[in-house]
């Protein structure tokens, strides 16, 4: 696959992650939080778990499920808290704060693997920070579900990095993305049958949104990125898929009625000048250090 096809594929799971936010969003009118997260990621193993059959064999040794392992925690910490933020906080703020990943990766490429950081992403994660701010009305008017988000796109950029060394190393995406699900459903089922209101009936009135969250939100989109990073840069992966904050704030006025104010459409347009300022900068793509051996923007 060519990079302009890896990019092209992250641009459409921008869009379906973007539209996705609004059933992420009503889902919570039937499920909390964690039974949300457990159904979607179960539902998303089963569609992958047979396309592990057409993948190469490999022996797995220690580094390879050590690199798994950090992969699939990451993220069902991220998905985890990006589902918690969602009762505290609406779907176009939490569209664009979970765009932070976008500067985020860099940093968190830099801190992992060595990767240069330069004076375009700083400059980027500067104005991204502001209209962050902005958009939520400053930090006075951060509430929990808007840290939680925060948070979430953290965990988000080092699951990126991590997911690119893994993916570029060993390949076999179809298990990575079967692992991935598998362990975020089988942390949050349990919690949510015993401590949320996990049943059949409720699973069953979710149907919808679970449909559209556990095909196209998780087993697609999650599946089209772990693809994709075989073949791009994981800050190259992050400015494209936050795209998704603008795709987000089109279903949520369209489908919930939601409005922005000025000066949080100010903050959106900020962070989205942060975004085109790195796709478009010769430096806002990461550049390998040449000890890693890694393959660059």
């Amino acid at each position: 696959m060519s990079k302009l096809h890896a990019n092209l594929l992250l641009l459409v799971a921008a869009a379906l992650w973007g539209l996705g936010n609004v059933p992420q969003k009503t889902i919570l009118d039937y499920l909390d939080p964690m039974s949300a997260v457990g159904m979607r990621c179960l539902i998303g193993w089963i569609l992958v778990l047979p396309l592990i059959a057409t993948e190469a064999r490999r022996p797995p040794g220690g580094l390879y499920r050590a690199s798994l392992a950090r992969v699939s925690v990451l993220f069902a910490i991220a998905i985890v808290l990006q589902q918690i933020g969602y009762l505290g906080t609406s779907v176009t703020n939490a569209s664009f704060l979970v765009s932070t990943a976008t500067v985020m990766t860099p940093f968190a490429a830099w801190l992992l693997i060595g990767e240069r950081l330069t004076a375009a992403v700083g400059f980027a994660a500067g104005l991204t920070l502001v209209g962050a701010l902005l958009l939520s009305g400053g930090i006075a008017s951060f509430n929990q579900g808007d840290v939680a988000i925060m948070l979430s796109a953290g965990c988000y950029a080092l699951w990126m990095v991590e997911l690119g060394r893994h993916a570029q190393t060993y390949g076999r995406p179809f298990t990575a993305m079967a692992t991935q699900f598998l362990g975020a459903a089988v942390i949050s089922l349990p919690l949510g049958f015993f401590h949320g209101n996990l049943s059949p009936a409720n699973a069953f009135d979710a149907w919808p949104q679970l449909l559209v969250l556990g095909v196209f939100s998780t087993a697609v989109c999650f599946g089209i990125q772990t693809i994709a990073q075989r073949f791009t840069s994981a800050s190259h992966a992050a400015v494209i898929v936050s795209a998704e904050s603008v795709f987000g704030a089109l279903g949520a006025a369209l489908f919930l009625g939601e409005r922005t104010s000025f000066v949080g459409m100010l903050g959106a347009t900020i962070m989205l000048g942060a975004a085109l300022y790195l796709a478009t900068s010769g430096d806002g793509a990461i550049r390998p250090a040449p000890e890693n051996g890694a393959t660059g923007a």
